[in-house]
């Protein structure tokens, strides 16, 4: 399980910050659109202030427009860019331009590539149908095996994720909704569970 990428995403405090880096995740994610984890930018730059170099600060939006995502991940100290609303090449490219990294999102019913930089994106995650539902997709539903630098996520917690990453064998995994007490509420322990079941540290090599 050592050298995945390990991304803890709808982080809301500094203890739950504290505990993905601690644990070795290879990224963290702050919410800036609408979900039960959302911040504001001016919430999340007090948290990316703690995350230190060679962990990556992943600002994830959904469907806003290009300038309002340019803006909120500057003002968040993002250093990453996380699109899930279908977003066009285009946009990648103008991220790309400010300087962002970039991790396109979708699902395996969505019809998009699943060829990581497709759209120009250094990593692409591949979620469930309802992204932050914590719903489980099946195998079965891939129209084809993703290539390149792609990400597990919808539905793992730190009980099932060593039985899905021997199945699926992704390059990396993204977990938040099974790292929480309550729908939207972190759980430092489960976050810790997780990081530990995966075997990190061990992927803090590939945020670079």
């Amino acid at each position: 399980m050592h050298n995945l990428y390990v991304k803890v995403c709808g982080l809301r405090k500094p203890a739950e910050v504290e505990a993905a880096v601690a644990g070795g995740a290879s990224a963290v994610g702050f919410i800036l659109t609408t979900s039960p984890r959302r911040l504001a930018a001016a919430e999340a730059r007090p948290l990316t202030a703690l995350v230190p170099p060679g962990v990556a600060k992943v600002a994830v939006f959904r469907g806003e427009p290009l300038e309002e995502v340019r803006r909120a991940a500057a003002e968040a100290g993002a250093d990453t860019v996380q699109l899930h609303g279908g977003e066009a090449p285009e946009a990648f490219a103008a991220l790309r331009a400010d300087g962002f990294r970039l991790i396109r999102a979708t699902s395996p019913r969505s019809g998009d590539p699943l060829a990581t930089g497709a759209y120009g994106e250094d990593m692409l995650i591949i979620d469930s149908p309802r992204p932050g539902s914590g719903e489980r997709w099946s195998p079965e539903s891939l129209p084809e095996p993703p290539r390149g630098s792609w990400i597990l996520s919808g539905g793992l917690s730190p009980d099932n994720v060593v039985d899905a990453v021997a199945a699926l064998r992704p390059w990396g995994v993204d977990v938040s909704s099974g790292v929480e007490s309550s729908r939207g509420v972190k759980d430092v322990g489960l976050i810790e569970k997780f990081l530990a079941a995966v075997g990190a540290p061990g992927g803090l090599d590939r945020t670079r």
